[in-house]
């Protein structure tokens, strides 16, 4: 690293852990320092940013495609990068976090891609980051072969390929508490992007791929800018060549469904397309129009992908990419594949009929939660794509969307279910014990949940109880329900905890951006005094 830019190393808060050293390495948390003190100012002014775009949206201000970059969107000629090594076909695409035992399941799958999950599928404890880093480590030095205490062994594949590695790191919102900069916390998206890009970069060039990301929860075209010049210097710093890095952008802000183009413009050099994000989308547009009653929701269970707001957005999803030569990768199935045989049949039923129409509508691949779902989506993608590794000459020219056709939400509006109040309330109470456990990807009902379902569940319960579709005394009695229930069924659960945040993020007046913030600074943070 050229000694000229390397800043001041950041400081370790946390008590060392086995082999945590050789993660956080002096080298490795100057790097870190360097990327902080570039991006720390503007990733403080893109907060703050936020905050006022909100306001103005809440008071009236039109939500509508950019004028300032017509000029954009109306250049015909411009085009993202060709795929990086092992993103050319990306037909199926499995995610989880990055635990030991997960890690080598994912890889072993049969999906191109293996979405390894900082952000929505870990609780971020110190242990579960730092841990997270070594295991993607000893996944590219294939030594991650491990047996459990109870005999079972889990090794790689050597006579298949293993899916390509892509890490998503936490968003801007997030802090980590545990390394400090300059007496602040660093941002959490810089501690995960930078400890993978510092120790993995290099070696996964080396392996025939490269250094690949997903970037969540952007909600402008100027984020996007930020991780391009992040890129830009982390390949400067340790002397990779400039494009070299591919980062795939969720959607799931309803703010950035109106900036596609731009996003990918922005990124254009680093660019590895777009991913349809559901259920953060969904959350993102109780966020910004939840005071209105226009913007109602009704349960989750009726908000499917087939609601004409929904299909305006995957749709305007897939033509953007493919305009751009990018990819458009589809959204998530979470079933959790069962023993008995008609469950598991009714399960493999819905994921084949989401993945029917992703692949008929023009995405290039999608994402699954578990390896039993990695067969049937292959052969979706299998049935539409044969031997292409994309779809990218589907234009989608018959697309013509329209800035009320992404905010028509009110087609599919209509009062809360008792059933639907219930199911909010005991996802969000069970997610939030696992969460403030340690535990960021939870099986519940039948489906691998991440932090994205406890937000639409929550925000969900707020949005109702703001416009008085369900009354205060009636959550109350549940929440009190299904707290019993998790305690009959863990009685080690921490129920204060997870009353108290639920009260918080799901009752207060005003609702809080997220969850993980708040749980995060009361429950996970450890600031014990340690210097590297």
């Amino acid at each position: 690293m050229p000694s000229q830019l390397i800043a001041r190393s950041v400081d370790v808060l946390a008590a060392p852990g086995e082999r945590h050293d050789e993660i956080l390495t002096p080298a490795a948390l100057a790097f870190i320092g360097t990327l902080t003190e570039a991006f720390l100012q503007r990733r403080q002014d893109l907060l703050k940013e936020r905050r006022r775009r909100t306001m103005r949206l809440a008071e009236g201000s039109p939500l509508d495609f950019p004028m300032v970059t017509r000029r954009i969107r109306d250049d015909p000629d411009w085009r993202v990068a060709p795929p990086g090594p092992g993103l050319t076909d990306r037909r199926v695409e499995i995610t989880g976090p990055p635990e030991r035992r997960t890690a080598v399941n994912a890889l072993n799958s049969g999906a191109r891609v293996w979405l390894a999950d900082f952000e929505d599928a870990i609780a971020p404890t110190w242990a579960n980051v730092i841990n997270g880093q070594l295991n993607l480590l000893d996944a590219i030095e294939r030594r991650i072969d491990f047996t459990t205490t109870e005999g079972n062994e889990y090794r790689l594949a050597t006579d298949r390929p293993l899916a390509t590695i892509v890490v998503r790191p936490r968003g801007w919102h997030l802090d980590e508490e545990h390394l400090e900069f300059d007496g602040r916390p660093v941002p959490a998206a810089l501690v995960d992007f930078g400890l993978y890009f510092f120790h993995c970069a290099q070696r996964q060039i080396d392996a025939g791929h490269g250094p690949y990301f997903y970037l969540p929860k952007l909600e402008n075209r100027d984020e996007a800018r930020l991780w391009n010049d992040i890129f830009v210097l982390a390949q400067e710093l340790l002397g990779i060549p400039r494009g070299t890095v591919r980062a795939t952008v969720l959607i799931e802000t309803i703010t950035a469904a109106f900036e596609m183009e731009e996003i990918l413009y922005e990124l254009r050099e680093h660019s590895a397309g777009l991913n349809a994000g559901r259920w953060d989308y969904l959350f993102s547009l109780i966020k910004t129009f939840g005071h209105r009653s226009d913007f109602l929701l009704p349960d989750r269970a009726q908000v499917t992908m087939t609601a004409p707001f929904m299909r305006a957005y995957t749709e305007l999803l897939v033509a953007t990419c493919h305009k751009r030569g990018a990819h458009a990768i589809g959204g998530m199935a979470a079933q959790v594949p069962g023993k008995e045989p008609r469950a598991h049949e009714a399960a493999l039923a819905k994921v084949r009929l989401d993945k029917e129409r992703e692949a008929e509508d023009g995405f290039d691949g999608s994402w699954v939660a578990h390896p039993g779902l990695v067969p049937v989506c292959r052969e979706v993608f299998d049935g539409v794509l044969g031997e292409r590794p994309h779809q990218l000459d589907r234009t989608r020219e018959d697309v013509a969307v329209t800035p009320a056709d992404l905010l028509a939400v009110r087609r599919i509006g209509g009062p809360p279910t008792g059933e639907g109040v219930r199911t909010n309330v005991s996802v969000a109470v069970r997610y939030f014990a696992a969460w403030l456990g340690g535990q960021g990807a939870v099986a519940l009902d039948g489906l691998m949940e991440d932090a994205a379902t406890a937000e639409i569940a929550r925000t969900q319960i707020w949005q109702w109880l703001r416009h008085g579709r369900v009354d205060r005394a009636t959550v109350l009695r549940v929440l009190d329900e299904e707290l019993d229930s998790l305690a009959a069924q863990h009685p080690d659960a921490p129920l204060p905890e997870v009353q108290g945040l639920f009260e918080r993020t799901c009752l207060a007046a005003e609702l809080p951006q997220f969850f993980t913030p708040d749980a995060y600074s009361r429950h996970l943070v450890r600031r014990l005094e340690y210097r590297s």
